[in-house]
């Protein structure tokens, strides 16, 4: 780890982290607060994904989808109209409406091939925009004057890495420009992200191993062909599985990589100088 134990985060003249864990439990929200203080570059994984490494696939698919409008059709093929995504910090629904869902295509499902090409293709831009941290890191430094810097990773992170390879490349890239911070939830969390999925259902990735158990696994307890199965369903069948398949993951990334803090002491930070704190008892735990 780039920083030993405590005194050296405190007495650090550049602080840089990269947050990892379940989305929902405070990594945007630690983000935001470090960024909105003025001090702290923040860097969004899942916004670099949807902006330089899939920015195209998505424009593309909003064209496909307005090229089957006549009025449409003849703006674009004549350069009428431009079709681009709007992608914020805030606003990733581009990059998860073009990820899709699996099933039915009347209930807006993508056939599993098509869903297969596209989680595939998220893979690829997760780890490229993961190994792009430190270049970020110099980069906020040299060019806007930023010391400080935190990378806000996607709850995907555990999916593309092998925490158990002391060579993993991903990993040894990362843990050398930053300090990895896992923002651990207990039961209540898990059960309160369950309930909001449900309400909610939204696109995820699954590493290839784990999606097709799981779409093998629902289709035989649903005895559901590939082309009937409900997206949503599907999708919230999965969900509670996912958190348990991640969570030793993410375990054995702080273990191994990084530190831990937990979401109740996240929730309860509201400066820049509580999560510094935080960070460094964090670091005093691990010893």
């Amino acid at each position: 780890m780039i920083y030993a134990n405590a005194n050296d985060w405190r007495a650090a003249p550049r602080k840089k982290v990269l947050l990892f864990g379940m989305s929902g439990l405070g990594k945007t929200h630690v983000s935001a607060l470090l960024r909105g203080s003025g001090d702290w570059f923040h860097y969004s994984i899942d916004y670099r994904i949807g902006t330089r490494y899939m920015g195209e696939f998505i424009a593309d698919n909003f064209k496909r989808e307005a090229m089957k409008v006549p009025l449409l059709r003849e703006l674009l093929m004549t350069d009428s109209v431009h079709i681009s995504s709007n992608i914020t910090f805030n606003n990733l629904a581009p990059l998860s409406t073009y990820l899709g869902k699996p099933g039915d295509p009347a209930k807006g499902g993508l056939p599993f091939a098509e869903y297969r090409r596209r989680q595939d293709q998220h893979r690829g831009a997760e780890v490229s925009a993961l190994l792009d941290t430190p270049h970020f890191i110099e980069r906020a430094d040299e060019l806007y004057g930023y010391r400080n810097f935190v990378c806000d990773s996607g709850g995907s992170i555990c999916e593309v890495v092998n925490p158990d390879d002391p060579a993993d490349p991903v990993l040894t890239a990362l843990s050398g420009a930053a300090l990895l911070v896992w923002i651990k939830g207990n039961d209540a969390h898990t059960a309160e992200l369950i309930r909001r999925f449900d309400k909610a259902p939204k696109p995820m990735y699954y590493s290839p191993t784990f999606l097709t158990e799981a779409w093998d696994s629902y289709r035989a307890e649903k005895r559901v062909d590939a082309a009937k199965v409900d997206p949503d369903d599907f999708v919230r069948w999965t969900y509670a599985r996912a958190l348990a398949h991640r969570q030793p993951l993410y375990a054995a990334m702080a273990e191994k990589w990084g530190v831990t803090v937990t979401a109740e002491d996240v929730a309860g930070i509201s400066t820049p100088a509580g999560f510094e704190d935080l960070v460094a008892r964090a670091l005093e735990h691990r010893g």
